[in-house]
């Protein structure tokens, strides 16, 4: 970092030069936000894309750099009422603070059942917002500022702004997508970036009468390289069956240490990733319950030393073909736990050692957002898509399709057949 007066500049790889402004400052120097360098971007995936080491430090960084260029765009261009302009002030320190509540290793823990997790990471950050130093430095924005900023982070907020935030067209999405991009090595995540902010407007709902964040009609091919990026670094990073089958092994891990009383909960919300593995090890190798002999002899150390669970069976949207998956079956259950203990049984492994894998997501690849056409004209893309366009609702939900895979992983090699599984955790399309 170099400081230039009260604010700060800060080299990035991916945009170049950042500016802090002096409240900017205040916060990336709380502890809340430094602990932010110690949480991987893309939680367990540096496993299998060695480069993915980068965290959600940097990421916040460039969404809050994305952010004041979009409101520089949105103020250079005018044509809208003042008040359209409400809350501006606090738009830039929510896309700043938007991943400050995140677990160790970033998403993978929300898939656990509730029982086992405090609550999502939009959730936890209000626990973050409590902080004296937090508030402390977001104080010249008002008493009121955690409150609104917490409810922009949400998507609860009413303030025409909020889409630079939470929606369709969150500028969080459009960082993410090229710096994961960037460090995992990989061509897939190209977004035109440039093109999506120039795009960008403040637009009149013609049915509501309230603005909101939109795009003109000349940017939807951005729009367009945008879904496709998300399709492109789901199918091949994301979701990519090494990554799942680290994931699956860290929230196993996690999920024994609650079930099995090792961990609180409660005590999930703080640690850094190597904090909280380090904990679990810890207290694993001080107790001696079943459970915990076989964290410390088996499942940890095979995940410090990249002893991933196999595939025992993968099935695609074809495969799955007239099915479908159990609601149970999506996530964690204890339905799916007791279908894939019994699975372990049959096969001669351990309780806990057989996953069955089917990642959800549907929001990364839904759009709702206004459109002014050529003409004048706005209009809402939404499920129903917009007349003279591609159909990007229908493009989005086949893409959506395709790019899940159902997986069942075992922690030593096995073999399944479908039947074994697909009896079980699904039925016909259209029954019961």
């Amino acid at each position: 970092m170099t400081t230039t007066g009260p604010g700060k500049l800060i080299r990035d790889p991916l945009w170049e030069t950042i500016r802090l402004d002096p409240t900017a400052v205040r916060i990336v120097d709380t502890a809340e936000f430094q602990r932010l360098r110690y949480i991987r971007q893309l939680g367990l995936a540096h496993l299998v894309y060695p480069g993915a080491s980068h965290t959600r430090f940097d990421h916040a960084l460039g969404v809050y750099h994305l952010t004041k260029t979009a409101l520089r765009h949105l103020r250079d261009r005018g044509g809208v009422p003042p008040e359209v302009w409400e809350g501006e002030e606090v738009v830039p320190y929510a896309a700043l603070l938007h991943d400050i509540g995140h677990f160790a290793y970033s998403h993978a823990l929300e898939e656990l059942e509730t029982e086992h997790l405090p609550a999502h990471h939009e959730e936890v950050s209000q626990r973050f917002f409590a902080s004296p130093a937090l508030r402390d430095a977001l104080a010249p924005l008002g008493l009121t500022a955690p409150e609104r900023i917490h409810e922009l982070i949400r998507g609860d907020s009413e303030i025409p702004l909020r889409g630079l935030v939470s929606g369709s067209l969150d500028l969080d999405k459009m960082e993410y997508l090229r710096r994961d991009a960037r460090f995992c090595g990989v061509p897939y995540g190209e977004v035109d970036v440039s093109r999506l902010l120039q795009g960008l407007q403040l637009l009149e709902d013609p049915e509501t009468g309230r603005y909101e964040v939109g795009v003109h009609e000349k940017a939807v091919a951005a729009l367009e390289s945008l879904l496709f990026a998300k399709y492109q670094m789901f199918r091949n990073v994301y979701w990519h069956h090494a990554v799942r089958a680290a994931t699956a092994l860290y929230k196993r891990i996690v999920e024994e240490s609650v079930r099995g009383g090792l961990l609180d909960p409660e005590e999930l919300i703080g640690p850094t990733d190597e904090e909280l593995l380090y904990e679990i090890a810890r207290r694993a190798v001080e107790d001696d319950g079943e459970v915990a002999e076989r964290l410390a002899s088996r499942w940890l150390p095979a995940l410090r030393q990249r002893r991933l669970p196999k595939r025992a069976l993968e099935l695609t949207a074809v495969d799955l073909a007239g099915r479908q998956v159990e609601d149970w079956a999506v996530g964690d259950s204890p339905w799916k736990r007791a279908v894939e203990d019994d699975l372990a049984a049959e096969l001669g492994l351990e309780p806990g050692e057989v996953v069955i894998d089917f990642p959800v997501k549907p929001a990364m690849f839904q759009l709702d957002l206004l459109v002014e056409k050529r003409g004048g004209e706005i209009q809402r893309l939404d499920l129903a898509g917009v007349e003279g366009m591609l159909d990007l609702p229908k493009v989005s939900r086949e893409l959506y399709t395709t790019a899940r895979v159902l997986r069942v992983f075992t922690f030593e090699r096995r073999e399944l057949s479908a039947e074994q599984v697909l009896d079980r955790i699904t039925r016909p399309v259209g029954t019961a």
